[in-house]
């Protein structure tokens, strides 16, 4: 959630309102709000207008991609985005190939159980996620990009390739980007912060790996003093009141899951805390890929602050 640390003067109403720009739903589906880095939603907004970038570099023409280097039941995530000169996504290939190349979308029997089971399939949910890349997120607002009911692993793994997408773009840099998925993590600390201050904070994150474990998570939001947004009385004490959690309560709660399962993909969305949440979740997974391939350099995200 992002509001500012102190609010004055203003009514319940107007406060309620901005709380819940800011936070969206708890629920981890296509159905939950946007967050404020988004002026729409992705699968439920009738319209794809783009969010005003106002802060962090703008995305650099040319292709990216990202490839996985490892089969999963099968199957291996290709990606790829192109970017014009206006510094906006105007293709967006995300799949999931065999070693024959061909799509899991083409796996009829395939989509037919998922259908079933979990209401989705790879032939809706891929064309779904690639559209709000030339929609919502066409500048790189990856917080614009919902999670798929159905699919939510798929939803949050497309998230992070996303965003290390953009990085890239962001640079300029070209080279493919390599997914050491499904490999063990290797022993290590790891460690990203954000570039860019939103509302007076950002992002710092690490974590510590021991024998294919994450032993460690520090996951906070700092202002430019270095102090800790759990440490803001007057921010806790008024999101506490209307969002029903603070980040005194949530930061703790994210970095505690992520040591329990070792798993970015199982770490809950805190009811109240959408968005900080799934920020947490995306990096927490850029980070296990970094530990995957043993790359202790810190990663400096140029994250993007959109208007409101």
């Amino acid at each position: 959630m992002k509001f500012k640390s102190v609010i004055t003067g203003a009514s319940v109403v107007a406060i309620s309102a901005l709380a819940l720009a800011g936070c969206g739903s708890s629920s981890s589906s296509s159905s939950s709000s946007s967050s404020k880095k988004s002026s729409s939603s992705s699968s439920s907004a009738k319209t794809t207008k783009v969010a005003k970038l106002t802060a962090g570099s703008k995305m650099k023409a040319g292709t990216y991609n990202l490839e996985e280097e490892n089969y999963s039941h099968g199957y291996r995530t290709k990606m790829s985005i192109t970017v014009n000169n206006n510094g906006k996504i105007t293709k967006s290939n995300y799949d999931q190939v065999n070693k024959n190349g061909k799509s899991k979308t083409d796996d009829t029997s395939y989509n037919k159980q998922m259908k079933k089971i979990a209401g989705t399939n790879p032939k809706t949910y891929m064309p779904k996620l690639n559209k709000t890349l030339t929609g919502s997120a066409a500048t790189g607002n990856v917080g614009s990009i919902d999670v798929v009911t159905g699919a939510t692993e798929s939803s949050k793994t497309f998230q992070n390739y996303t965003q290390q997408l953009v990085q890239a773009a962001q640079a300029g840099n070209k080279s493919t980007i390599k997914i050491d998925n499904g490999a063990k993590m290797k022993d290590g600390t790891y460690k990203l912060n954000e570039k860019n201050y939103s509302h007076g904070y950002k992002v710092t994150f690490a974590i510590t790996v021991k024998d294919n474990k994450i032993t460690k998570s520090e996951y906070n939001q700092v202002n430019k003093n270095g102090k800790s947004k759990v440490d803001d009385a007057a921010y806790n004490k008024q999101m506490k009141k209307v969002a029903k959690t603070n980040p005194k309560t949530y930061q703790p709660a994210l970095n505690k899951s992520l040591v329990k399962s070792s798993d970015p993909t199982k770490v809950d969305v805190v009811t109240g805390a959408t968005e900080s949440s799934n920020t947490f979740i995306m990096y927490a997974e850029q980070l296990q890929n970094a530990a995957q391939k043993g790359d202790t350099n810190t990663i400096t995200v140029d994250n993007m602050i959109f208007s409101e």
